[in-house]
């Protein structure tokens, strides 16, 4: 199939030096885009993010016609909802949803994600390869070689016995979809804490269509989150996990987990880093409580629920839908 045109979805919100970057990089991709379609979160009811809107409006002044802003209450933000909003202002036969803080790491990041949804036309999504940013520490940047390989990969459904939970895995910090299967497919459910995008993928390959993996589009994207942060993470992780069984029910993260923490204190030990690995563990230990309590949260105090969530406008909504 022929990708004729391709729109970039991004959300925002309070985005940082990098989201600079990201935009000044667009503009010099091998391959230019349609249209930059941007969902500014706003942190403040009462006034709108203007900061954001001028920086982007700014970098794409002499094509302004390619830019479309919309603003939403943070209490209106949906992981899935969002970007299914954004999808519904593109008119391109493909787009490519991408977090405010991942910076293509050269100007061939459009045109070799347009390479591999064009490989096949059963290819729903094509994801990037994330790279560390410069000062990441021992860990994050093995975790982003865990997690992105050097090889590219084509997955189906019938990689499931031998790939296990990482069969479903794309991710929107980079991830291009195509826009007729996308369409046939459903498009992304209308609300999610977490995840919208593997469970996109989960559905689409369960209905014959693949993921393609393409190591050699590549964005800037890594964390250093703290324990908490990560409790909190792997807390919506694990909820979204248990509010998609039609997905995630029989098949094991737990495993994946493990072979990680093995890995990368080898890693750390070959690299020189024996010191950072007891911090490491502390982290992977509060990895591994939230995403039990989030596997659990259905018989958690709706308190202790609110508290443990990143997404507080999502339990809020969730609570009041009960009522």
């Amino acid at each position: 199939m022929q990708i004729r045109d391709i729109d970039i979805i991004i959300p925002a919100y309070r985005p940082g030096e990098s989201f600079r970057e990201l935009l000044g990089m667009l503009k010099k991709q091998t391959v230019p885009f349609r249209k930059l379609i941007v969902m500014i979160t706003d942190p403040d009811e009462a006034a709108g993010d203007t900061a954001t809107e001028s920086l982007i409006r700014e970098a794409f002044s002499e094509a302004e016609d390619s830019v479309i802003i919309r603003h939403l209450k943070a209490a209106d933000f949906d992981h899935a909802g969002t970007r299914r909003e954004a999808v519904s202002l593109s008119e391109a036969d493909a787009f490519i949803c991408m977090t405010d803080d991942a910076v293509p790491a050269d100007e061939y990041l459009i045109e070799k994600l347009k390479e591999a949804l064009e490989k096949n036309d059963r290819i729903a999504v094509a994801y990037a390869r994330q790279l560390p940013v410069k000062d990441a520490g021992t860990a994050e940047k093995y975790a982003r070689q865990f997690n992105y390989p050097e090889n590219s990969i084509i997955k189906s459904e019938n990689d499931l016995s031998r790939l296990g939970i990482k069969t479903y895995f794309a991710s929107d910090v980079c991830c291009a979809y195509n826009r007729d299967i996308y369409e046939k497919n459903g498009g992304f459910i209308s609300t999610a804490i977490f995840n919208e995008d593997m469970i996109y993928s989960a559905t689409a390959l369960k209905a014959g269509y693949l993921s393609y993996y393409k190591a050699d589009a590549r964005v800037i994207h890594s964390h250093d989150y703290s324990a908490m942060q990560q409790l909190h993470r792997n807390f919506d992780l694990g909820m979204s996990q248990a509010m998609h069984t039609e997905v995630f029910g029989g098949i094991r993260s737990e495993s994946e987990g493990v072979r990680f923490l093995k890995d990368t204190i080898a890693y750390m030990l070959k690299q020189g880093s024996g010191t950072e690995i007891p911090g490491f563990i502390v982290k992977t230990g509060f990895r591994y409580i939230g995403f039990r309590l989030g596997r659990a949260y259905k018989s958690l105090p709706g308190a202790l629920v609110y508290r443990l969530t990143m997404n507080k406008s999502f339990i809020k909504r969730m609570e009041e839908n009960r009522q």
